[in-house]
């Protein structure tokens, strides 16, 4: 129904693409292009129609599009290129580098041969031709006549700086504003196929597209990001290739950041926060306190924040928050000099914001006095306040404690008779321990001087400042308490050993009148056994063991015997019951026996088979 090659309208001009500044047009002559020095490599092109060799021959230049069909049994594509040094050509297929077999051959002149094509070898292949000054790239499409076959990339383009970037089908693209992506859309197929574009799956008008299957988005933008798919149909189907735009934005610095807000005001008061900017900004803050660093910073994709200090990566205590955009340093004196920065990094680029710390100096003050330390007498003085301050403000006296105290001298204050007063000697002891008893002090009027001495004044002169105090009161008003045991009980408790047992009695806290009270009451006393070992004739017990009965069975794994276990009194010899013996650990009373492999015989008895070594119950094998 097709020709064995044909040639698709408008498809070898969009095959090419060459690094070169410049390439040869078809007209140029090879040896006169060979005589020219340091030249870039140029792939030449014939656009004339594929020759065929025989009705099972293919053989072709680049820029055309070879269709095989089913007697095609070798296609060889010719690849011609000058350039000065010789240019080194390689195949690549689909974007990988061809791998030479024993059907799939690189001919001495360059050229590559297809033997005996099948669907597996159907794509574009792209020679590429190269020296120290540059390459050139020409694709020829290898197909069926069938549904099209689009050229793709699984390549990843970034571009940061250029004002416009082409890429094939199937790349993603990373690029930046403003920037013009073409993407193209190479299609091979016979019947010829009708190319469609769509973004995130919705069809785009025709004011999108350009010639030759090329796609052109100019002055990107943020919403230009999305999927864009190029679909190729024919009578014979359809294939669809796909490509990721997406736009990318250097890191920017921004005027505030919310997130520091938030923090900062669940923080606390003695908190500082401050925002890095490129040029760098200050704040002072209180030694040993914590300080928030705000990095306020967008781009897309998002910006990875690295924190460094005096240019150096962290090592002094710090916390990461908000994703790394807030830096906490939860004591500024580990960090007395030296400049903090953020390191906004993303795929468009990067920007560095910094930032310094001035740390406030405490010290101490002695401009206000403490109280007096005496109403009268003769030994009240005073002494200078010594205060940590900060910035004016008293801050907690630890803070000063690295700075050196100044001398501190007392001054004389009050030094006055004092008012009759009261004095008291400190409390007798108790006539009793319990139940009651009385202690005694001194109570007497005195005067302290300006000069310290002691004068004894009447009652009536103190009674005329406050109410005398008692001089004797009660004490010790518990009740007397004691641990009262009853008799022992019986020895007849559970056997420890031969002839020995345990005996019980019961253990009272009581009053010395025998009122029964809570042994919390008795606590302090020490308390009487509740229980003794006791001896008793009950107890002269022990084990008593008959013999082994036969053993079931003189071979084999199943034979076992038993023997009768009885707890007896050793002066009785009479069997009582177990629990008086169990202070000593229980006899086995049965256990395996002749636990011998048994020989594969048997022996026949009365016609019934018994096996060798067996024993039927109530009677023996002779």
């Amino acid at each position: 129904e097709y020709p064995l090659h044909r040639h698709v309208s408008g498809f070898t001009s969009s095959l090419r693409t060459s690094s070169a500044e410049a390439f040869l047009p078809t007209s140029v002559d090879l040896a006169n292009g060979l005589r020219k020095p340091h030249q870039k490599p140029a792939i030449l092109r014939k656009i004339s129609a594929a020759q065929q060799l025989s009705a099972s021959e293919v053989v072709t230049h680049l820029g055309q599009t070879v269709v095989l069909a089913s007697g095609t049994l070798s296609v060889l594509l010719h690849c011609e290129a000058v350039g000065n040094p010789k240019p080194t050509i390689s195949w690549a297929k689909n974007g990988e580098e061809v791998k030479y077999t024993d059907r799939i051959l690189l001919q001495p002149d360059d050229s590559l041969q297809i033997l005996a094509p099948v669907e597996a070898d159907v794509g574009f292949y792209a020679c590429n031709a190269s020296n120290a000054l540059g390459s050139d790239s020409v694709s020829i499409a290898v197909t069926l006549a069938g549904k099209p076959l689009i050229k793709a990339s699984r390549t990843t383009v970034i571009n940061t700086e250029l004002p416009a970037v082409t890429v094939d089908i199937g790349s993603t693209v990373k690029t930046i504003q403003t920037a013009n992506v073409t993407i193209s859309c190479q299609v091979a197929g016979v019947p010829e196929a009708e190319v469609t574009w769509f973004k995130n799956k919705v069809k785009l008008s025709s004011a999108h597209h350009l010639h030759d299957g090329l796609l052109l988005i100019a002055n990107v933008s943020l919403s230009d990001q999305g999927l864009y798919s190029c679909k190729a149909a024919n009578l014979r189907g359809e294939v669809t290739e796909s490509s990721q735009l997406l736009v990318l934005e250097p890191p920017r610095p921004l005027p505030y950041l919310e997130d520091l807000t938030a923090v900062f005001s669940s923080a606390g008061t003695s908190t500082r926060s401050v925002l890095t900017s490129p040029s760098g900004t200050k704040m002072t803050v209180s030694p040993g306190s914590s300080a928030l660093i705000g990095c306020a910073v967008d781009g897309h994709p998002t910006p990875n924040i690295t924190w460094l200090y005096s240019g150096e990566p962290l090592s002094l205590q710090h916390r990461l928050l908000a994703a790394g955009r807030i830096l906490q340093i939860l004591n500024v004196s580990d960090a007395p000099d030296g400049e903090f920065s953020c390191l906004a990094q993303n795929e468009a680029g990067s920007l560095t914001q910094k930032t310094s710390l001035a740390i406030q100096e405490y010290r101490w003050s002695v401009d206000k006095l403490m109280s007096c330390s005496a109403s009268c007498g003769h030994k009240g003085v005073q002494l200078p306040q010594l205060r940590c301050l900060l910035d004016g403000a008293e801050v907690n006296i630890s803070h000063c404690k690295e700075k050196p105290k100044p001398a501190l001298q007392p001054i004389a204050c009050n030094r006055r008779d004092c008012p009759s007063r009261w004095m008291v000697t400190s409390w007798s002891p108790c006539t009793r321990s319990c139940s009651g008893g009385i202690q005694m002090r001194r109570v007497t009027c005195q005067r302290l001087t300006a000069k310290g001495s002691s004068v004894p004044m009447s009652n009536e002169a103190c009674a005329q400042v406050s109410k005398r105090p008692v001089d004797t009161q009660n004490c010790n008003r518990q009740p007397c308490v004691e641990w009262v045991a009853s008799s022992w009980g019986q020895c007849n408790g559970p056997c420890i050993g031969p002839r020995l047992a345990v005996q019980h009695r019961q253990i009272f806290c009581q009053t010395k009148d025998g009122t029964s009270v809570s042994s919390d009451q008795c606590s302090a006393l020490p308390r009487p056994l509740s229980t003794q070992n006791c001896w008793t004739d009950i107890c002269g017990v022990h084990w008593r063991v008959n013999l082994w009965t036969v053993c079931t069975a003189t071979c084999g794994n199943y034979g076992f015997q038993s023997r009768r276990v009885d707890c007896v009194h050793v002066r009785t010899n009479k069997p009582v019951l177990e629990h008086h013996c169990y202070w000593r650990p229980r006899p086995a009373n049965w256990q395996r026996c002749n636990i011998t492999p048994c020989e594969n015989s048997t022996l026949l008895r009365g016609g019934e088979a018994v096996p060798c070594g067996g024993r039927k119950k109530g009677r023996g094998i002779s």
